[in-house]
């Protein structure tokens, strides 16, 4: 934890005409113009910082601007923890409040992207298979069934990551029927996706409905859910009563209108189901193209007793690594939930969110995560009972620096600056230094992941705010500041 303290020198003598004149830690007071400030901080003057940096080392300004905020209006009533580490010397530089455990909100998926990446290699993709059974007779016509096999590939469909639209799918898949000599399909068109068949219309604990006016749906496949049992916690006005949007995931990376509002936070609106979709569309097609269907399209999560079956066409997804990049780029909920579901398939056979979380934290363990602390609730991070320290996350991706993926890791960080959702952060000091995973729920705003310094070292860092005062916006300000001088460590 930082100490406070004033740090004296030769050269702060000679500077204490300055000194006397703008105190370099000016505590902020409370004023009655707070709730309509805009500006970020009350700084010293350009001059006055020139001084410091000329008296002070970059570590003491980091630990200035620490104890800087500690009296700010907007954080001094809010729990938050911060570290810069060194892992080369394995030791902190600057911290504050680094063992308590905080909300880490979407820097959880940190701890989901690189369990999927570890467990199954950055180029694990997904197969979505269409089989056929029976036989095919001289005329061309099938009598036997189609199959489209899905492995709960949570891009289908949805252009995220490289990901192919459902016309291309359909239109290899028509190919595959062309292939085969099928001119007519005399049974059903079975959708089998046994992966993800448990009960998922269940919400996660404390999960986040309401998070940047978007309102959202629980993660994984949207089958049995019907959002007129759910619970919004909206304030009355929340609702238009013309627009009603909904974030749908996995499978929809687009708002969607809800067909009808009840009031009360009840929602009724028609979801999409990604397999059931594909399959309708293909029959479609196939009917225009001139190949007849004579059954439907049905679902069978299971099959005790299954035919035997022929491979006519196989859909491969983006690659993990692609997919995680999208994942942390954009803060994809929808597929860090996916990732998270797929893990605990391959690794327990079960495709629940609890077998996921039963593999992260067995390979965090492995991994000598420092556990004290951590409640690892999700996959995406929008649920509060999430817990982490600042000194454990900082631990575990210094750690990383030494895996053979850590590249691929580091590249699917947003840049400050640049890209991601870090791309309005950082725009002047900063730019292109900070490698880092955001987060953001209600009153909760975290930030974790690398900074290259001017002098070329790697450094690791983690800022977690929770229960702030004011808006999102000022509080990315005042973590600005913070690591500004880490910089120039």
């Amino acid at each position: 934890m930082v100490n406070f303290r004033k740090y004296i020198s030769s050269a702060a003598v000679l500077a204490s005409g300055f000194f006397l004149a703008q105190s370099t830690v000016s505590t902020v007071l409370y004023s009655q113009a707070y709730d309509n400030q805009k500006s970020s901080l009350n700084l010293p003057s350009p001059i006055t910082s020139m001084v410091e940096k000329t008296i002070l080392s970059p570590k003491e300004l980091v630990d200035i601007n620490v104890n800087t905020m500690m009296a700010d209006p907007v954080l001094k009533n809010a729990t938050w923890g911060f570290v810069v580490y060194d892992p080369k010397t394995k030791k902190i530089i600057s911290s504050y409040n680094e063992t308590s455990p905080l909300v880490p909100a979407s820097t959880t998926k940190l701890l989901t992207t690189e369990t999927a990446m570890n467990l199954l290699g950055e180029n694990y993709r997904w197969m979505t298979q269409l089989e056929y059974s029976g036989t095919v007779d001289e005329n061309g016509v099938l009598n036997g069934n189609l199959y489209i096999v899905g492995s709960g590939d949570p891009s289908l469909g949805t252009n995220k990551a490289g990901a192919a639209p459902y016309r291309d799918i359909v239109s290899d898949f028509v190919s595959g029927i062309s292939r085969e000599g099928i001119k007519k399909v005399n049974g059903d068109i079975i959708i089998q996706t046994a992966l993800f068949k448990g009960n998922i219309s269940k919400l996660p604990e404390n999960v986040v409905w309401l998070e940047n006016n978007n309102y959202y749906l629980p993660a994984g496949t949207t089958r049995e859910i019907n959002p007129a049992n759910e619970k919004l916690i909206v304030k009355k006005n929340g609702f238009s009563t013309d627009k009603k949007f909904f974030y749908v995931s996995p499978y929809n990376n687009q708002m969607v209108y809800a067909d009808k509002y009840e009031g009360d936070g009840i929602l009724t609106t028609k979801l999409p189901d990604a397999p059931a979709y594909l399959a309708n569309s293909f029959r479609t097609t196939l009917v225009k193209s001139g190949v007849a269907v004579t059954g439907k399209v049905t679902p069978k999560m299971t099959d005790a007793t299954p035919e035997t079956r022929k491979l006519l066409s196989a859909y491969k997804s983006p690659t993990l690594g692609d997919i995680i990049y999208y994942t942390n780029q954009h803060s994809d909920n929808g597929l860090a939930e996916a990732l998270l579901k797929t893990v605990g398939f391959q690794s327990l056979g079960d495709q629940t969110t609890e077998s996921g979380r039963k593999v992260v934290t067995s390979h965090l363990k492995d991994e000598g995560f420092d556990m004290l602390g951590l409640n690892y609730i999700d996959g995406s991070g929008l649920s509060r009972a999430n817990n982490v320290t600042p000194i454990s996350q900082v631990k575990f991706l210094t750690s990383l620096m030494d895996e053979k993926y850590y590249q691929t890791y580091l590249t699917s960080l947003p840049i400050g600056g640049q890209s991601g959702t870090l791309k309005r952060m950082f725009l002047g000091t900063g730019n292109g230094q900070v490698f880092a995973k955001t987060g953001t729920l209600n009153k909760v705003k975290t930030l974790a992941g690398y900074l290259k310094t001017n002098s070329g070292r790697t450094l690791v860092f983690s800022l977690m705010v929770n229960n702030y005062a004011g808006s999102v916006d000022m509080v990315k300000k005042r973590m600005e500041k913070i690591l500004e001088p880490a910089l120039d460590l």
